[in-house]
């Protein structure tokens, strides 16, 4: 019998030197999986109806450690393109919109559209975007076409170290997440909202916003609910060894 009552504790030990562990796994993973969401250039809200107006914000982290983001050029698509483009002004930044003959005209309004906004480039007037911080440009796009599911925004990332960072590759349907995605704004069906919201943007930011903020929220509350599982999968077990003690 004192056998017995002499393995539980030792068995309680080593579930507990084990439990710190298991935690430290499983936090590893809500790090890895929230990291993704703010590693990369993006945009923000990552939804906008069609046929409407949008304001969203290139969001554009600092990935470096020992050197700051000096410039951001962000392509805007040729196969769809935007006629109306405004940037508002960002403190620190001077910010550059070129205009491209379009190969075939647009209709806007009524009217024929021969050129719209191809790039826009924000330059550094100061100190930039430092390690551990993000900046976000904001902008609004229009009129937004209702004949494709997404917008692809290739972005290039200049540090004040010469190194460029192009955010240019596809996601491909269904495959792994490429090392440096490019940013996208998927299209939504117009009807799915209000009218009134595709003309200022301004309704339609609100409802995507936090769709795009409950996104990450529940993967992290997802791990979480993983890790209380374990934590408590584990004093089961050891709750279970005194009893059969």
């Amino acid at each position: 019998m004192s056998e017995i009552s002499g393995g539980a504790p030792s068995s309680a030990r080593r579930l507990a030197r084990r439990l710190p562990v298991v935690g430290g796994i499983a936090a590893g993973s809500v790090l890895l999986l929230a990291g993704p969401a703010f590693a990369h250039v993006t945009v923000q809200p990552g939804t906008a109806p069609k046929g409407g107006f949008a304001t969203v914000n290139i969001k554009v982290p600092n990935e470096r450690d020992d050197a700051s983001t000096v410039k951001v050029e962000v392509s805007l698509p040729t196969d769809h393109p935007l006629t109306s483009v405004m940037p508002q002004p960002v403190p620190g930044w001077k910010v550059d919109v070129t205009k491209s003959k379009l190969a075939k005209p647009v209709e806007m309004e009524g009217e024929k559209v021969n050129e719209a906004p191809s790039k826009i480039t924000w330059t550094a007037d100061g100190k930039g975007i430092e390690p551990g911080q993000f900046q976000q440009f904001p902008l609004s796009v229009g009129q937004l076409p209702s004949d494709t599911d997404q917008l692809v925004f290739k972005a290039l990332q200049t540090y004040d170290n010469k190194e460029v960072v192009r955010w240019i590759e596809p996601a491909k349907p269904g495959g792994p997440e490429p090392q440096n995605p490019a940013p996208v704004l998927k299209l939504t069906a117009a009807d799915a909202q209000d009218p009134a919201d595709g003309k200022n943007g301004a309704k339609g930011d609100a409802t995507a916003a936090p769709a795009s903020t409950s996104d990450t929220t529940a993967r992290v509350l997802a791990v979480g609910g993983i890790v209380v599982g374990i934590v408590g999968v584990a004093f089961g077990v050891l709750a279970g060894r005194r009893r059969n003690a």
